[in-house]
Order: structure tokens, then sequence, then C-alpha cells
């Protein structure tokens, strides 16, 4: 009986099988959604490796000359292949908001299926197949792909992650950042918005109810790109809706968009404490008649209070659009009233007069102006979008060298706002705003400073932005920030700093500045509510060889143990890679953070931490396991 069990995984790993692997990846549909380049790259990578297992197979080769660890490595591999496929295909169907809200998950996911898949190649000894010199160099060069790849994760579009944030935090999201989210997402028509619809749909039903916080926010925002794409090409909507109304003249109604006592489509459920939906006018005729319980599950119900379920009645309504049919009342008139108060408030002439005081009014004139306008971007994209066009930039930018503070503050936090919308971002920047900025950051009021740092911060969005934000001397300002300001302030200041950090040379300006100090001294104090924020930095810092010494220099492994002991899961992870980093290449500080019981901490995040978190504490393990083997100990 053991020897069937190894020949039949002997055969499930095959060259032959592993080539039916990878040609099913290979096989998969184009990925159109947030995943496009973490998808591509994955799959670029898996097909590369079909030469090696089409010559083992085509010359009848098979693992009998690579050893048990060549046939574990092919083992692995193949289930790394299979597991792929699954992932593979979960990103790329059902709904893409879904996907998007998603997207951290999913680069973790991608970034371990490549550490399967190198850990499985490594274990390959290419040198003892029968195989030829020009496959083996190809083989040779992928693994060396894989290696690179699982060093350092797929970061996700971050102008992605920064639009989903701008959008569900603004009433009235930019119009700007609802165009980019429909392009990124390809949900630029109302036929793409109706099949989204209806995954986010089907989504809600099959996850029964787990989702109700995500499907929100879903629901609301894919009703903010309807309004969006409408606004932006409305003949092409109309022409589209009257289509809708023709194809859909009598379209059936979903099953779980009925009540199951009227079986009419519902316009106010309900839900009772069983967890079944309702119509709210059925289910109370129901319960007045004395019924004590659930008409569908024929259960007890532990109390009467009725919860709304604004989730299904978001997603009936978006139904009853997408296919004419008319909306209830209520819903309807909700809707115009809020069309026309966004409408109402962009008014042009009043930003023409404000732009007027602003160029030519005396000093308390000037800072009023500011005042408002600072007010009237705060509001809505809109007024961003008016103000911008109307020429108040410059003027603004002017201002921020005003010698009355009060004036600077209105100035630099206009910026700020006028900021959420993407192209002024750049106007901003062309305007010469970054030095101003900055000076204001080292020498206006704390209100001031602390709203040049987010002002920064909202422009290294853009990736050459961080560049020229480094080089005008932001950053040692932002660690005084960090050091001197406001709960609020330091945030601010943590927030810019780690945005900046991506680009590599201002990790060096980070580190030459002082910054590891600071940061040590937030990470000690936990009840100072910035633990989160310097892990974060100094994990992305750990990674420059400069910041890997100073960090090492400040002796950090005492709290990261911790941290990894104590912390979230995700402060945990990000000490987990600190600490990482630290100990690769360093016995010492491997033999002290075992001595701290590293150890034992590391164990249980293998079994209790997030996927990365998992990974760094095997590796982690690994080095000491072999500090212990090695003859100097």
């Amino acid at each position: 009986m053991e020897m069937e069990t190894e020949d039949r995984r002997s055969d499930e790993a095959s060259p032959s099988r592993l080539v039916e692997s990878i040609k099913e990846v290979a096989g998969l549909p184009e990925c159109r959604n947030c995943c496009k380049r973490m998808y591509g790259n994955l799959v670029r990578r898996i097909k590369l490796l079909s030469p090696l297992f089409e010559e083992l197979r085509d010359g009848g080769g098979g693992g009998g000359e690579v050893g048990e660890e060549g046939r574990r490595g092919f083992e692995m591999l193949r289930a790394a292949l299979d597991s792929a496929v699954v992932v593979l295909r979960s990103v790329n169907q059902g709904s893409k908001l879904y996907q998007a809200f998603q997207i951290d998950k999913s680069a973790v996911k991608f970034h371990q299926l490549t550490g399967q898949i190198e850990a499985a190649l490594s274990m390959i000894p290419y040198e003892r197949l029968d195989i030829s010199e020009e496959v083996r160099e190809q083989i040779e060069l992928v693994h060396a792909q894989f290696k690179r790849a699982n060093e350092r994760m797929d970061s996700p579009d971050l102008q992605l992650v920064m639009d989903l944030d701008i959008a569900q935090r603004e009433n009235e999201p930019d119009l700007a950042v609802l165009k980019r989210l429909s392009e990124k997402l390809q949900l630029k028509t109302l036929n793409d918005l109706k099949r989204e619809s209806l995954a986010i749909h089907e989504l809600v039903i099959s996850s029964g109810g787990e989702l109700v916080d995500c499907s929100e926010r879903m629901v609301w925002l894919l009703r903010k790109l309807k309004e969006s794409v409408i606004r932006e090409n409305p003949e092409v909507a109309a022409s589209e809706s009257e289509k809708g109304l023709i194809k859909h003249r009598s379209p059936v109604i979903p099953d779980d968009f009925r009540c199951p006592i009227s079986l009419e489509l519902m316009k106010d459920p309900v839900i009772v404490s069983t967890g079944q939906t309702y119509e709210r006018s059925c289910i109370l005729r129901w319960l007045d008649a004395g019924h004590k319980t659930c008409p569908k599950t024929q259960q007890t119900l532990l109390h009467t209070a009725l919860t709304p379920n604004y989730v299904l009645k978001s997603l009936i309504a978006l139904w009853c659009e997408n296919n004419g049919v008319e909306l209830p009342e209520k819903q309807e008139k909700s809707r115009t009233k809020r069309s026309g108060r966004v409408a109402s408030e962009c008014d042009r002439a009043a930003i023409d007069a404000l732009l007027e005081k602003l160029a030519n009014g005396n000093p308390e004139q000037k800072r009023g102006a500011a005042g408002e306008l600072r007010l009237l971007a705060k509001r809505n994209a809109d007024n961003r979008v008016c103000i911008a066009e109307a020429g108040a930039i410059p003027l603004l930018v002017d201002l921020l060298s005003s010698t009355d503070s009060r004036t600077q503050e209105h100035a630099v936090t206009a910026l700020l706002n006028l900021s959420i919308n993407d192209s002024n971002k750049g106007t901003i920047v062309n305007a010469g705003a970054i030095p101003d900025i900055v000076d204001v950051l080292k020498n206006g009021s704390m209100e001031a400073r602390e709203n040049a740092a987010a002002t920064l911060f909202s422009l290294s969005v853009i990736d050459e932005n961080k560049v020229a934000i480094g080089a005008a001397g932001a950053i040692p300002a932002l660690i005084r920030l960090l050091c001197e300001g406001t709960p609020r302030g330091k945030k601010d200041a943590a927030t810019a700093i780690f945005n900046l950090s991506i680009y590599q040379g201002n990790k060096a300006r980070a580190i030459k500045a002082g910054i590891v100090g600071p940061l040590m001294r937030l990470l000690k104090d936990a009840g100072g509510g910035m633990v989160d924020e310097a892990l974060a930095i100094l994990a992305i810092l750990a990674s420059h060889p400069e910041g890997k010494v100073a960090i090492s220099q400040a002796e950090p492994i005492p709290v990261l143990v911790e941290v990894i002991r104590t912390g979230s899961p995700r402060n945990r992870e990000n000490a987990a890679a600190v600490l990482w980093s630290l100990c690769s290449g360093d016995v010492e500080q491997l033999k002290f953070a075992k001595d701290l019981g590293a150890e034992e901490v590391l164990k249980e995040l293998t079994e209790s931490g997030t996927d990365r978190a998992k990974r760094k504490a095997v590796t982690l393990l690994e080095l000491i396991q072999r500090a212990e083997t090695a003859p100097e100990l």
C-alpha cells in the first residue's frame, strides 16, 4: 500500500502532469481588474517553466536521478501550481470593487505563491537533469526571477488605494478620482456597472451576510461611479438606458429581492432575529397578528426588533435603475434632493469675487478670502474644480509666504483641500508650491505645519513629486513635527514620511536626518498612539543598508520581540519584518533575539500571524536553527 501511495505521488508530480498544470495556468483568461499587474507577473513567470518540463517529458525523464529532495521539489511545485490556479481564478472573477477592496490580501496571496514556487525550484538539482544547456540556462534565469520576486512583495497600486480611500471619505467624491477608479476597474459604461451590480448582489447573497460592511461601501461607491459615468457622457448613458428599458421592459425580479410573504419586490427590507429579510409592512402585519415565529423558517423569534437591510435596499435600487423599474418613492426623492444640492454649491461668481480679494485686497481681505476658499474647497468636489479653474492656486501659493500666520494657515489648508483633486496636484506643483509648503512646515504655526505635512503627503502620491519634496528639505522638518507636534500633527508627519520613503533616495535622507531615534521613542511609548506608524516606517527603512545599521545601533531587539508577543496583527507583522532584516546575516543579533525568547514568540506567530508575518517567522526560525548548528555557536 505504501508503494502504491509513493507511485501515485510520483505520477502526480511527473513532468507530464507539471506541463498540464502550467498549461492550465497559461490558458487562464487575461485579468482585467486591479490585480492585473500581479496576476500577469505570476502567469508570465509560470509559463517560462514550461520548456524544462516539456523536455523532461519528451525525453522520458521524471526525477529518477534527482533524489528524494528533488522529488519533493516536484511535488511542492505541483501543489503550488494547483494553488496558483485557484488564486488566479478567484481574483479574476466576481465583483471588481470587491477585488479592489481586497487588493492588500491578494498581494499577500501572490507573494506567498511566489515563495512556494521559489522554494520548490530551489530543491530541484538542475545539473543532474538530462536537459539541454539552453533549457538549463533558461530555467536558472526563471528561478532567479522567482527569487527576486520573493524578496520583495509586489506593492498594490498606491494611486488606486488612495483613490478608494478618498472616494469613501468624501460625501461627494472628486470627479477626477471617480474617473480614475472607473478606468482602473474597467467600469466605464452603464453595462459595465450593471454587470458589477449583479456581481455584488451574488457576492452578498453567497456570503451569507458576512460582508455587510464591505458590501455597503461597494454599493455606495458603485452608485457614485454610475453618476460619474452619466455626467461624463450623458448622451451615451441616455442611449444605453433607453436600450435597457426596451430590453428589460418586463424584467424578472431576482428571488432575493422578493419578500417571502408577499413575493413582491421589497421597498423597505428589514431583518428579523433569525436573519431572514422581509418587506417591513408585511412582517409588521404578521407580528401584529400575534405570530411569534419567522414565517420562512418557523423558528421562534428571540425578539421582534426589525433591523433595516440597507445593503439589500441599495442593491434593489440599483437593479431598478438598471432595468427601468420605477424606484421606490422615498429613494427617488432623496436622490433628487442630493443632486440638486451638489449643483447649487459651486457658485463661480462668488469664487471670482474671492479671487479678486486675494489678488488686490488688503491683508485683512486676503485673509478672509483665503479662509472662505479653504471652506469651499473642503465642502465638495465641484468646488475644488471651480476654484482651480478660476485661477486660485497661484494666488494661494503666493500667500504661503505671508507674514500673517492666520493667512498662511488658510492658504496651506486651502491647497490641502484642493489637492484631493488629482489634476489640481499638478497645478499646485507647477505653481512652485513645494518649496513654500516646506517653508511653512519649517516655520509656520503648529496648525499650518500640520496641514503642510498633510499637503505634502497628498502631493507625494504622484511618484515624481516624492523626489521633489525630498530634495526640497521636507524630511528633517517632518521629523521635527513628528517629535513636537500634536497627536494629529505627529500622525500627519508619520504618514508623509512613510509615503516619501517609498522612494529609495528619501530613505537615505530620513536616516541621515536622524529619524531612527524618534521612531524608537514612539515605539517604546505604548500609550502615545504612534506605535503603528513607527513600526511601519521602521519596516520600510530596514530594507535600506544604512537603515539596517542605524536601527541595529538603536538596540531595538527587546521591543521588537515584545511587539511580536503582544502587538496587533499588523504590528506583529511589521516587527517581524524589521527583526528579519536585522538578523539576516548578523549572527550576534540573531543570538540576542533568541536569548530574549524570540524563538517561542516566532513559533506562535507561524500559527496566528498574518500571511506575511508567518513567512518572516518561518525564515527567522530557520536562521536560528542554522545558527545553532554553526561551529562558532
